[in-house]
């Protein structure tokens, strides 16, 4: 189980408290190794994510973060080397090839960044739509063709329902792409870079599409990208930092005591079962922080500060030195005579 630390409040913790068990989508120190000419690199190293039914969720990293290894995993086209992860109650791990055959055609659909990859371009956008359903062979022949129909519609794109791909703007692909995704009713959506080769226009249709499909058909939808424009239109967004869930953001708005409507966007690390957790990187440049750092527990928070060498040592008071006495020559009492004596 993962919680989260927030950010912006001085180590309070926040009201999110623990994540709850389950969730559409559950990855548990979720491992990816892979080996090349006897080099072994980690693409994932132990990531931790949940996702409950209905979110909308960006995973957002950069190149090499392990972002799109995730994706392939939670697609069903590769297979983790160590871990737990569940989509819609299947276990990717223990799937058969007939399994994955089945769950890939019906319980997740996929949305690419490169928009050749998602349509043939010999078929209409309505017979593209058309073709899952056919494949599943699950609804009648009749509702078939209403089912297209009014995908196309909700995706704004039924003035091309008799075009091929390459009649089409790259805006329309993707939508039409969209319709293709979730033409079987899909429990999980999954859209990788959709908006990579857009114009940032043409980029805030393709995801306020997504977002009015899962808004429409309550579709789990996951979108990996590495522009950080796309956070603005979700309400969660969670950081992946060398193949890791590093921080969350979470987005909501509130009304004031003016009724005033404000949108509250609060930063979280995210703490592992073990204890891990990673430091945002402005964090670690602010405070110079490297290789250890100290700890201290407090009654409300956890306090860390750079560990230099200087600061490993108490001073304490400065003590002068005692002046040393040499000894002198020993003496011997000499007695004088009294009048008696003499």
């Amino acid at each position: 189980m993962s919680t989260t630390i927030e950010l912006t409040n001085g180590g309070a913790p926040a009201s999110a408290g623990p994540a709850q068990d389950g969730g559409e989508i559950r990855c548990d120190d979720l491992v990816r190794i892979f080996a090349t000419d006897g080099v072994e690199v980690q693409a994932l190293q132990g990531l931790t994510l949940s996702v409950d039914p209905g979110e909308i969720v960006a995973v957002v990293g950069a190149s090499g973060s392990g972002k799109s290894t995730l994706l392939t995993i939670l697609s069903g086209l590769d297979t983790p080397t160590g871990g737990s992860a569940v989509v819609a109650g299947t276990d990717l791990l223990t799937m058969r090839h007939a399994e994955r055959v089945r769950y890939q055609r019906s319980t997740v659909g996929f949305v690419w960044q490169q928009t050749s990859r998602n349509l043939l371009p010999y078929l209409t956008a309505s017979e593209n739509v058309r073709l899952p359903l056919e494949l599943a062979n699950t609804l009648p022949r009749r509702e078939r063709r209403r089912r297209v129909e009014a995908l196309l519609e909700l995706l704004e794109v039924g003035q091309v329902a008799g075009r091929r791909p390459g009649e089409m703007s790259g805006g329309e692909q993707q939508r039409t792409a969209i319709a293709v995704a979730v033409a079987n009713s899909p429990r999980v959506l999954l859209a990788d870079e959709p908006t990579g080769e857009l114009d940032e226009a043409t980029s805030v249709e393709v995801l306020e599409a997504l977002r009015g499909v899962n808004r429409e058909t309550g579709v789990t939808t996951l979108i990996v990208t590495h522009d950080p424009t796309v956070s603005e239109h979700v309400a969660r967004t969670i950081q992946i930092r060398d193949g890791r869930t590093s921080t969350e953001t979470l987005r909501r708005t509130e009304t004031d005591e003016h009724g005033q409507a404000r949108h509250v966007s609060e930063e979280f690390a995210v703490l592992d079962r073990v204890g891990r957790l990673q430091l945002p990187q402005d964090f670690v440049h602010a405070l110079d922080l490297r290789d250890r750092v100290r700890l201290a527990l407090e009654p409300d928070h956890v306090g860390v500060w750079s560990a230099t060498p200087a600061s490993s040592v108490e001073a304490g008071p400065v003590v002068e030195p005692s002046p040393v006495v040499e000894p002198g020559p020993v003496v011997e009492p000499v007695e004088t005579p009294t009048e008696e004596d003499r």
